[in-house]
Formats: C-alpha cells, sequence, structure tokens
C-alpha cells in the first residue's frame, strides 16, 4: 500500500511538473528541477562515469511508460557513450549520489520522430523522476579516508600481515548489505594474499591499530558486475568503515618495551626461575581483559618450564626485581587461533604490563651479607645459643613485613630448636654480639608456598636487616643440665632433704634451682626453667610413682645413650 501510495505521489509530482511548467515556445532542451539534493556531495557525476540510478517515466499527462522499480533493479549505464538517449545523458551528468532530479527532455533529445515500438509514441515529451544511487569511473581506484588515527602508531599493516577489524559495510548511498558489528564478532583475516576483495585488501593496507578508515571501492574492486547475489547488486561501488583493532604477522615473536629498570639488579630471571608478578592485560586495542591487581595477589609461576603460554614464558625472561615492561604477544605464542572462548577473542595479540615483584630458584640457598662486624669478636653464635636480635623484615619489592624495633624489644630463640624458619636459623650461625646482616631468604627456606596469612604472601622472598644484641652460650648438644664444678659424691642424699630415702618433685626442683643460683649447675638457656627441671625429674623417676629412689637415680655418663636427665 506504501508502495502505490508512493507511485501515486511521484506521478503527481511529475503531471505537476509536466503542466505547470509547459513553456510557451517548443521545447529544444531538456528542463531539470532538482527536487532533492544532499547536504554533501562528494562526486558528481562527469561524462565517461558509470551510474546506477532509479527512475518512472511519464508523459505529459501523467501516464507511465516506463519504471525501474517495476523491474526491481537500477538502470546501471555509462554516461556520455550514447548507450542512453541524449537527453537523460545530459540530465545525468553533475548529480550527486542520492540527488533526485524531475527530468523533462524533448522529442530531438529523447525517441524523436520515430518514437520506440508500442512504448513512446513520435514526438512525445518525456518526463523522468531520476534517483541517482551510485557513480564510478573504470579509473576509479581504492579510496580510502582516514577519519581518527591514534597518536602513536608503532607499526601499520603490510602484505601478509593477519588483522582482525570491525566493520559496517554499505552501498554509495548508504545502504547497509553488512556489518560485523551485528554479529558481535570481528572479521580477521590475511592481507594482501587473495582472501578478501581487491579493494579491501588495498584499503587495509598502511592502517593503525584503533585507526578508522572509510574505504570506497569501484565494483571491479569488489563485487562486479553479478554483485553477491544477495545483499549486493552488480555494479555496486561499496563503502567500508572499518576499524582496525589487532594486527600481527605469522613470522613476529614477542615485542618487550622496557618502562623502568632499576639501577641496581644484581641478578636477572633464568629459565628454571620461579617469579612473582603483577599484571593487566589488554587487546591491542586497549580492551581490558584480565588483571592480578583486582584479585590482590600475584601471578606466581616457574619461567621457561611452559606453566604459561609461550609469549610469557619469553617475555619474563632476563627480568630484574622491580623491573617493570609492557610486553606484546602474537596469538601464536599465545591463546591462538580459538582464543579462551571469553574475554580474548581468536588470533588475538595480547599486550600485559607486568611489574616483578620477586624471583628466586629453588636451588638457591640463604644470601648473607655483612653490613656490619665488630672489630672484637669473643665468641660466636652456634646451635644451641640463646641469641637475641633485633630484625627489620621486608618482602623483595620493599614491602614493610614486620620490625621488632616496633615492639621495644629483641626477637629471642634458641638456634637449633626450630624456633623461626630455616633461613633465618642459617643466617644467625656464627655471628658476633653487635654484628649485623643482611639476610636474603628463598621461600623453601623461608614460609613457603602458603606463607603467612594476611602478612607474607605465598612463595615469597623475604629480606631481613638483623642484628645480634646478645648471646648466651648454650649447653652441649643432648644437655639440658650441667654441671659447673666437680658433681657431689653424695647427690642423692643431699637432694633427700627429708632423709626418707625418696626424693620428690619439689625436693629434686629445689636442688636444682640451688645449684644453679649457687653457679654450681648451668640449665639450657632460652627454656622454661621448670618445664626443663620437671623433664628430669620424670626421666629420673622411672616407675612414674612420682619418687625418686635411689635405684633409680642416674648421672648422665651412667645412663643409656638414649636416655636424657641429669
Amino acid at each position: 500500500m506504501t508502495q502505490c501510495l508512493h507511485g501515486m505521489l511521484y506521478l503527481a509530482v511529475l503531471v505537476a511538473f509536466a503542466s505547470c511548467n509547459a513553456p510557451p515556445v517548443p521545447l529544444d532542451d531538456i528542463v531539470i528541477a532538482k527536487t532533492f539534493v544532499p547536504e554533501e556531495c562528494v562526486r558528481a557525476v562527469k561524462v565517461g562515469d558509470y551510474v546506477r540510478y532509479h527512475y518512472n517515466g511519464v508523459f505529459p499527462d501523467g501516464k507511465k511508460f516506463d519504471s525501474s522499480y517495476d523491474r526491481g533493479s537500477t538502470y546501471n549505464v555509462f554516461v556520455g557513450k550514447k548507450q542512453l538517449i541524449e537527453g537523460m545523458d545530459k540530465a545525468l551528468v553533475g548529480m550527486c549520489v542520492n540527488e533526485r532530479r524531475l527530468v523533462k527532455i524533448p522529442p530531438k533529445l529523447a525517441y524523436g520522430k520515430e518514437g520506440y515500438g508500442d512504448t513512446i509514441p513520435p514526438e512525445a515529451i518525456l518526463h523522468f523522476d531520476v534517483l541517482l544511487l551510485d557513480v564510478w569511473n573504470p579509473e576509479d581506484g581504492v579510496q580510502s579516508q582516514t577519519y581518527y588515527k591514534p597518536d602513536e602508531c608503532s607499526r601499520k599493516v603490510e602484505v601478509s600481515d593477519y588483522v582482525r577489524y570491525h566493520y559496517n559495510g554499505t552501498l554509495l548511498d548508504g545502504t547497509l548489505f553488512d556489518s560485523s558489528h551485528t554479529r558481535l564478532r570481528t572479521y580477521d583475516t590475511y592481507v594482501g594474499i587473495g582472501w578478501l576483495i581487491a579493494g579491501m585488501d588495498q584499503g587495509l593496507l598502511g592502517m593503525c591499530v584503533g585507526e578508522k578508515r572509510i574505504i570506497t571501492m569501484p565494483p571491479s574492486l569488489g563485487y562486479g558486475e553479478n554483485g553477491d547475489g544477495s545483499d549486493i547488486p552488480g555494479q555496486a561501488s561499496l563503502v567500508f568503515d572499518v576499524v582496525l583493532l589487532d594486527l600481527h604477522n605469522p613470522r613476529d615473536s614477542i615485542t618487550v618495551s622496557n618502562k623502568h629498570v632499576p639501577e641496581h639488579c644484581p641478578r636477572k630471571t633464568a629459565e628454571g626461575d620461579f617469579v612473582r608478578y603483577h599484571y593487566n592485560g589488554s587487546l591491542l586495542d586497549g580492551t581490558f581483559f584480565d588483571s592480578s591487581y583486582s584479585r590482590n595477589r600475584t601471578y606466581d609461576t616457574y619461567v621457561g618450564k611452559g606453566y604459561v603460554i609461550a609469549g610469557m614464558d619469553l617475555g619474563l625472561i632476563g627480568v630484574c626485581i622491580g623491573e617493570r615492561r609492557t610486553i606484546t604477544i602474537p596469538p601464536h605464542l599465545a591463546y591462538g587461533e580459538e582464543g579462551t572462548g571469553t574475554k580474548i577473542p581468536g588470533s588475538a595479540v595480547l599486550v600485559f604490563d607486568i611489574h616483578i615483584i620477586d624471583f628466586h630458584n629453588p636451588a638457591d640457598g640463604v644470601e648473607v651479607n655483612d653490613t656490619y662486624k665488630p672489630e672484637v669478636c669473643e665468641k660466636l653464635s652456634k646451635k644451641g645459643d640463646f641469641v637475641k636480635y633485633h630484625y627489620n623484615a621486608s618482602l623483595m619489592d620493599g614491602s614493610s613485613i614486620d620490625s621488632t624495633y616496633n615492639y621495644g624489644k629483641t626477637y629471642d630463640i634458641v638456634l637449633g630448636t626450630n624456633q623461626v624458619v630455616p633461613g633465618m636459623e642459617e643466617g644467625l650461625k656464627e655471628m658476633c654480639v653487635g654484628e649485623r646482616r643482611h639476610l636474603v631468604i628463598p621461600p623453601h627456606l623461608g614460609y613457603g608456598e602458603r606463607g603467612v596469612d594476611g602478612e607474607v604472601p605465598g612463595s615469597a622472598v623475604l629480606v631481613f636487616d638483623i642484628e645480634l644484641m646478645d648471646l648466651e652460650e648454650g649447653l652441649p648438644e643432648g644437655y639440658m643440665f650441667i654441671w659447673n664444678d666437680d658433681v657431689s659424691a653424695d647427690l642423692f642424699t643431699e637432694m633427700d632433704r627429708d632423709k626418707d630415702q625418696l626424693v620428690g618433685a619439689s625436693e629434686f626442683s629445689d636442688y636444682i634451682l640451688r645449684q644453679v643460683n649457687e653457679g654450681k649447675g648451668r640449665l639450657a638457656p632460652g627454656f622454661d626453667p621448670y618445664r626443663i627441671i620437671d623433664n628430669m625429674f620424670n626421666n629420673q623417676d622411672r616407675n612414674g610413682d612420682g619418687k625418686i629412689t635411689e635405684a633409680e637415680f642416674k648421672l648422665k655418663a651412667e645412663e643409656v645413650p638414649d636416655h636424657d636427665e641429669l
């Protein structure tokens, strides 16, 4: 119904044009009335151009004699090549795409005295309502117009590159025939090797990632005389509005751009190292897909062992602690043609901004560096000694963990009793009182893969600056108490104060403490003396009745090797 109404309106306009503009003298030339002129006219028809247009043709009385609309296809022809009646050849010159003209053509510029069969009588004045849809010239090539270009363009599309881009495809009159946006996925292809129509192969060359351009091509570089058989008619110019999202070449390796390299870098990552790092991951057009920062924890992995994508394995080699770098990874070294199925599309180039927090090797030991050593050193710390020390603890990136100075007191331990992590045990050995050391402890000698919840991350390298403040020499290995003087020959009798031939727990405890207080004996330092004494008493109380008999009582030297007491 709407088409019929429009057709009636067209005829009404043509009839009005015929009647209102009828000249008082015979018509010698065409008469043109422009009923619509687009605001923008990129190109006007010239002689020799090829055009596609729709028309309705009527006689002065309004009777229709022909219409391209009725045939459902445009009229396609060269202009000025005598393929049209002379009046139409003249009328089309200077028209813009989407311009509409009412054209009155006198007989001598139409079909003249002969007419045209049964359709056009002799000496007929013809009226045409013309709508121009397309214009091109056989000499046309691809026309590219960039309307947005990013400030930085490190690389441009070349032949054999693989690209990912979005596009809207229209005819020259603006009719949409296709769009990658409606499919919610990019068009991915090689450039310049014949996988695309020739005009697109040419039009994509030289583009930067993020660039937006209009690519216009004649049909000879598009779908030619026959079109695509559905949405693109034959001999149609094509216009593609393209935004380039991604670009790589199958020969590409990773590219690394250093953003910050610390001045002091005593060691760089090597294959087999275990690395802790933060990252932001994005596509080449800046689309974000993942970040370790959002999870508030580093990504921890071995390097060069295949635990991460190949490109990241390469990009993490040769990096310093504290270094920041950007790693750009082509898809064949990342997630390939398939992508991840969610945030990373197939054939996508990935960009990682990384920050190395720390790294170590499973073969690493404790790194010990003396920062101060007293000139006089009377004794060195050893296993069993009771030591008191201050420390500042941090991670490799400088993040503070803890400090004894915050509490105003030393940290006190007995060496060799597993009261601290193995790396600290190692670092405290053979120190002088007043000595200061800088310790670097790998996680397998620190808090391991789990770390300490809320304080030390898993697999973290630890840094301690320590100062030994005091040292109390320990007892020989295997002893919790020793005599400073000769042992009394009547030891049992001395303990048995009530002379009942039995030594109770209080008698035993009082006696040992008295020997310690008088300097005759010494308990192992750093432990609860009452627990040591209880343990000694229980070892002597062989039958567990709470009393020691003279038969049960033995000195250390009299014991079998596995029994531990006096």
